[in-house]
């Protein structure tokens, strides 16, 4: 049994998720750097959401310009991120996921010299975000 409290199937997933959705989500996948929609966005305030659930993840303010191709966070909203280790590819890396369902969002990064408060880099895929302004809603895909 999973520990995250949204206990949706594959099959539930697969009917509100768009097949790159549930192939970044729910199979831990990648988009292609400086591809996705929040990479370069910086808004003043909101709130980015977990695409699959819709749970707070980052505030507006988290998030900084790294180079990296993907948007960037120095932290995220208490215990919103759950961390894992992950040794694909033959490294050792954290894996970052929604607490509430698991999604994947990316791995964060330590030590890399960013000015940040926490000197922490979440690299997150845009499409595993949505981002919340008050009424409007953009979806990262």
């Amino acid at each position: 049994m999973s520990e995250h409290p949204d206990q949706r199937s594959p099959q539930e997933w697969r009917a509100i998720l768009s097949p790159e959705q549930f192939r970044i989500l729910r199979e831990k996948g990648t988009e292609a750097p400086g591809s996705g929609k929040f990479d370069k966005h910086q808004p003043s305030s909101g709130v980015y959401t977990c695409a699959g659930c819709e749970a707070p993840l980052y505030e507006a303010t988290h998030k900084f310009s790294s180079g990296c191709g993907w948007p960037a966070y120095f932290d995220s909203i208490p215990g919103a991120v759950t961390r894992r280790e992950d040794r694909a590819f033959g490294m050792a890396r954290t894996e970052i996921v929604c607490s509430n369902c698991g999604g994947h969002l990316g791995h964060v990064f330590k030590g890399e010299g960013h000015a940040t408060p926490t000197d922490e880099r979440h690299c997150v895929n845009s499409i595993s975000l949505n981002f919340a302004d008050g009424d409007k809603v953009e979806k990262g895909e």
